[in-house]
């Protein structure tokens, strides 16, 4: 209730001077949300579940058997994804909601334990032999038909992870930074390839209207990808074939950019621009190498100072440019 009410009724003499202070000092203090809180709370809680019973396993493994294992992961997972079964709303091409507060954690710890369970029967008795792409195939198309028929965007994040486990690649965008393998041609090509077949599938969930908002899902995928793959071709390769990747890297950033602000996403322009400055960067430092070593040191000098200010105002004159 609005405080000029109980002003009101301050002025005609029905409440006393402290309880209108009382009143002022309650309604001063605006209820916060605490929703990010507890679903990042619940998330911790499936993840310290699945490890803890994990743990379990690997301890107790000389006294537990392997089919008590097996039977027991399959139980729960079989009991999760009835549970998201009889609790799920119709399916719909358009964005479902959660059908309830725990729903989207149970299928989550349902997935886990499949991918544990998968994962155990190849380790342990090796059904899939040494086809790996077999035993890394059927987890991926379940993930995907999980994400798509429950609606639900993590797994959809961990079917991508596995179709690049499938393809031969480890893939999140820390990882691809920090372990990536980008010495062969053929890594290079699988990145690239792999981005550029999420991009489409980002075009096509919104040109068909079908599961659209997982566009943004791709779409970043994508981006983080094809920039880092085109990166690596124009970092590996010299002269002439290095020049046509420094060519793939403006026009993706073309692309990208024109995509970012056609739909007002500062977020893909940050990564545009970030990863255009990356590409810049070593370009000037390739362009440089001929010098004398002590006047290439002040000229990076000065090119990252005047580069960075640079990069500064560009951000900023495009995130005002996105606000009109």
């Amino acid at each position: 209730m609005s405080n000029s009410v109980f002003e009101k009724l301050h002025s005609d003499g029905l409440i006393a001077d402290h309880t209108l202070e009382n009143i002022r000092k309650k309604n001063s203090s605006a209820l916060f949300s605490i929703h990010w809180e507890l679903k990042a709370l619940l998330y911790i809680g499936v993840m310290l579940l699945s490890t803890g019973l994990g743990i379990l396993v690997y301890k107790n493994i000389n006294t537990i058997s392997h089919q008590v294992v097996l039977g027991t992961i399959a139980a729960l997972t079989i009991a999760c994804f009835i549970w998201c079964y009889k609790n799920k709303l119709p399916f719909s091409p358009e964005k479902v909601e959660s059908s309830g507060a725990f729903a989207d954690y149970i299928l989550l710890l349902g997935t886990l334990s499949f991918l544990s369970f998968v994962g155990y029967l190849q380790f342990q008795y090796g059904v899939f032999g040494d086809r790996y792409g077999l035993a890394t195939f059927i987890p991926m198309v379940f993930l995907f038909i999980t994400a798509y028929y429950f609606d639900h965007p993590g797994i959809l994040c961990m079917a991508i992870a596995n179709l690049a486990l499938w393809m031969g690649v480890s893939v999140t965008p820390r990882s691809l930074l920090e372990n990536g393998d980008f010495s062969t041609e053929i890594a290079i090509y699988t990145y690239l390839n792999l981005g550029l077949f999420l991009l489409l599938l980002a075009i096509a969930s919104k040109r068909y209207h079908f599961k659209k908002h997982f566009s943004f899902i791709y779409h970043q995928f994508a981006v983080h990808l094809t920039f880092v793959a085109l990166i690596s071709g124009y970092s590996h390769y010299s002269y002439y074939p290095a020049f046509i990747w420094l060519i793939a890297v403006a026009l993706a950033m073309w692309f990208f950019l024109t995509d970012a602000l056609k739909h007002k996403s500062f977020y893909f322009v940050l990564l545009t621009v970030i990863y255009s400055y990356i590409a810049l960067s070593i370009f000037v430092v390739r362009s440089l190498d001929f010098l004398p070593r002590y006047a290439v040191t002040y000229l990076y000098i000065l090119y990252f100072i005047v580069s960075g200010l640079g990069l500064i105002f560009t951000l900023i004159y495009l995130n005002r440019k996105i606000k009109a």
